[in-house]
């Protein structure tokens, strides 16, 4: 068959995928419906994950009953939220940390150049306060674990400076 310049057949176990479509790739191509995540497809109005990678997969889902019945539904409410893969999640909160630690170790410092007992702290008011006009001001801790876990940490640091000064 070579001989006569006929090629055969193409085979037919070859496999239809996309191999190198991306995630990013198929939000640009549906716009606002999808959205990515740590190398993941999701659909935003039903926060499932969806195969990248097959496009009649996405397709199907878009016309499904499921997905106009839940998008009508995101529609309406306000507040729209994104599903996020768990390992986004963990490096939003590990960011916020230090922030977390400094308003703490802040509160403890105001508290003692202040006299203010840090039993204060607990009182309901003092709490629905911090909550309400402090900036991770619910993240402080009670009484008993600010000075079991902060108040050294602030003592050190008063020293440190008390002994420059001194020199």
């Amino acid at each position: 068959m070579e001989r006569f310049g006929v090629k055969s057949a193409p085979s037919r176990n070859r496999s239809k995928t996309a191999l190198y479509v991306t995630p990013q790739d198929r939000v640009t191509e549906f716009g606002s419906e999808l959205h990515e995540d740590g190398g993941k497809l999701f659909c935003t109005s039903c926060n499932v994950v969806l195969n990248h990678v097959r496009k009649s997969a996405i397709n199907d889902h878009l016309k499904s009953k499921t997905h106009t019945k839940r998008k009508a539904e995101f529609e309406e409410q306000n507040v729209r939220k994104k599903q996020r893969t768990l390992t986004a999640s963990l490096q939003c909160n590990s960011a916020a940390q230090p922030e977390k630690s400094s308003v703490i170790q802040d509160f403890v410092k105001m508290c003692l150049e202040a006299n203010i007992p840090l039993e204060k702290a607990d009182h309901p008011s003092v709490r629905a306060f911090l909550s309400r006009y402090v900036k991770n001001g619910s993240s402080i801790p009670k009484s008993e674990q600010l000075r079991k876990a902060y108040l050294p940490d602030g003592y050190d640091n008063e020293n440190q400076l008390i002994n420059t000064e001194d020199r």
